[in-house]
Order: structure tokens, then sequence, then C-alpha cells
């Protein structure tokens, strides 16, 4: 009779540990997924004009290119940073000029830009200058 027990009490431990590791499982899932939809999905960047000196603001939707004057500009991937204290904002940005018949296959500027420091790798072109100012 004792040993009945013990076989009820082992069966009762082995569900309750598979019933706590697919607790654990879901709460990843329902994590990793939120994470994923809470990515953003535009990205703003500001243009300066260099020859009238007028700024622009434009909204990009991430994955899908967009014509501003001679240049199509295309969102990547765009990520605030996790800290309150400095945000960071990074994008990976892909840009045309479509004023450059010779070779209008090659991106004037193709990798990530940054919104506190627009010089670590910066987009240059002798008019149009771009800043990174959000994303959401």
């Amino acid at each position: 009779m004792n040993s009945k027990k013990n076989i009820k009490l082992g069966k009762n431990k082995f569900y309750l540990t598979i019933l706590f590791i697919c607790f654990v499982l879901f709460n990843f899932y329902t994590h990793v997924k939120s994470k994923i939809i809470e990515s953003e999905k535009f990205v703003e960047i500001k243009i300066l004009d260099k020859v009238s000196s007028k700024n622009s603001k434009l909204e990009l939707e991430i994955g899908k290119e967009k014509k501003f004057k001679d240049l199509i500009i295309k969102a990547l991937k765009c990520k605030n940073s996790e800290f309150d204290d400095n945000p960071e904002i990074t994008a990976y940005l892909q840009v045309k000029d479509l004023s450059n018949k010779s070779n209008d296959e090659v991106f004037v500027f193709n990798g990530w830009t940054f919104s506190s420091s627009p010089s670590i790798k910066p987009f240059d072109h002798p008019i149009y200058d771009i800043w990174l100012t959000k994303c959401f």
C-alpha cells in the first residue's frame, strides 16, 4: 500500500515538472513574440538642402523606398536604445542619387547611421545632408 502512494507522488511530481516547463516556454515565446511586434515600423529623418538651406522632415516606412527630389531613400532597420538616460537611435539606410546617370545602381550611402553621432559614418553628398531623428 505504501508503494502505491509513492508511485502516485512520483507521477504528480512528473506532471508538475512538465507543467512548469510548459509555463516557462510559453512565457519565453510570448516575450520574444512581443519584442518582434514592438519593433519600429517607421524612421523619421531630416534632410538639409545645402543649396537652398531648407530643412525637410521625411518619414520612411521600414523596407520601402521613398523618393525625395533626386534621392531614393530606403530604411531597412531602425532601433531605439533601451537606455533612458541617453537615448540612441540607430538605423540602416540606403540612399541612391538619381542625378548620377553614369552609375544609377550604386548607393551613395549604404550603412548604419546614429542619431547622436552622424559623423561616425557620414552621409557625404554635395547637395544634401541627412540626420536620423527617431524611430516609431
